[in-house]
This record gives C-alpha cells, structure tokens and sequence, in this order.
C-alpha cells in the first residue's frame, strides 16, 4: 500500500509559490507515484490551489477547521467551507495550534467530527514535548492524546493519524529510528482495539521530515507517511520525500 505525504505549508506562500505545487504535479504526471499526495496551504490559497491541482495526483487539504458549521465566528472557516474551497482533507490538532491556540483534545476531536460531517478526511495530530519526553512520558502523552482527540464517529470512516514530537517540528532534529518506530507502533495496536473494524488508518510521522532522512524513517513498520513541513515548500524537497516513499514501499 502506498505511503501519504502531505505538505503543510504552515503561514507560509503567496500567488507566486503556487508554482512549486504546478511543479509538484506536474512530475507526478510524467512519473506517478504510489504514494497518496496532498498540499495543505493557508486559507488564503486554498481555492487557487484547488483550481490548479484539479484533475491532477495532488490533493488539496486545509490546515485547520472550525468545529461549528457556521454563526459568529470571526476569522475562523468551517469544515463546510473548505470542503466548497476544493479542500478534500483536513489537519487537525496540529501542535502549534494546541500550543498557540491553547486547543484541547475535546476541541480537537469536536474538529474531527466537523470534518467527517463536511467529507473532509481528518488527519489528526498528536505529540510530545522536550520535557515530556525527557521524562519517559512520551508513550503515555501520545497515547493519551490519541484516546482523547479521536471521536468515536471515526468508526467505519477514513483518517489519519500524525505523530510530531514537538520538540522535532522545525528544529531540524528528528527522533531515533527506534523512538520513532516505538510510538508508531503503540499507535497502531491502540487504533486496532480502538476500532476493530475500521480500514487501518495509516500513522504518519511529522517533524524534520526531509529528503535526507525520509528513506529510513518511512521504511519503519507501521509508519504510513509523512506529514512534511519546511521541506513541502520547495517542490524539488517534496518530490524528493515522495520517491522515498516510493523506495520503502518497494522494499
């Protein structure tokens, strides 16, 4: 089964760095790939880059959603909305939006269930701090997120889940293979008993992701992709990630 690469682009683009999604597409055309491939941008470019990427291997997700389907909201886009946008999946409970934005898993997993009702596939984050992990509780912060931040309506529906050590995301730092493979495979029995009859939901993992180290860390069990930040906005990075996923899956 192919891997899923998924780009965040964070607070980062303009009309111009469209391009490098036209790039990004435009490769996968002359060379598909087994991996499942998307682009989450802002807001701001969601639409655009929907247009763009239609009819074409990438999909086009959102980075966050509003847990209401509408009302008095403001600044804050529904998962309603962005699925009129052209968004097919979703981000959600990414780290900088619980540190930043004070979430918590109810909120978390309120988002998830507005997804689900929009068609969004929800790709749920979780992770641990420095601290945390400094202190041999990072399985059980992990685990924990997992139970809280997972609603039951994922029963029976397509997700993913999203491990990012926090302390990895944009530090340029990556956990051992063996971390790596230690959460990943926690995650994956804790989804098993979770939801018995629910087709597998791959674990990606996020934080530092780049082509120098994407061959080795998605050839681990039980590591069913790449949530890649810094390294999505370059298209020749990106691509680069997703012919590592190609090799691990034909390993």
């Amino acid at each position: 089964m192919g891997k899923l690469i998924i780009g965040n682009w964070k607070m980062h683009g303009a009309s111009r760095d469209l391009a490098e999604a036209d790039a990004v597409a435009a490769d996968l055309a002359r060379r598909p790939s087994s991996a499942r491939v998307a682009i989450c941008p802002s807001f701001v470019l969601l639409h655009r880059l929907a247009e763009r990427m239609a009819g074409t291997a990438v999909a086009v997700g959102a980075q966050d959603v509003h847990a209401n389907d509408q009302g008095a909201h403001t600044g804050d886009v529904s998962a309603a909305m962005l699925h009129d946008a052209g968004a097919s999946l979703a981000i959600i409970g990414h780290s900088e939006r619980r540190s930043d934005h004070f979430e918590t898993c109810d909120q978390v997993a309120a988002k998830v269930r507005a997804a689900l009702a929009a068609d969004l596939e929800p790709i749920v984050c979780l992770g641990e701090t420095l601290q945390e992990r400094r202190e041999g509780l990072a399985l059980e912060v992990v685990l924990r997120q997992a139970r809280d931040s997972l609603p039951d309506a994922l029963a029976g529906k397509d997700f993913a889940v999203a491990y990012e050590p926090i302390w990895a995301i944009g530090a340029g730092v990556t956990p051992s293979l063996g971390e790596i493979a230690e959460i990943h495979a926690a995650l994956a029995q804790a989804l098993r008993q979770r939801f018995p009859n629910t087709r597998p939901a791959p674990i990606l993992y996020g934080g530092s992701v780049k082509p120098a180290n994407a061959r080795d860390i998605l050839a681990l069990a039980e590591v069913g992709g790449a949530l890649v930040g810094a390294a999505s906005l370059k298209a020749s990075d990106f691509l680069a990630i997703i012919r590592a996923a190609d090799a691990a899956v034909a390993r």
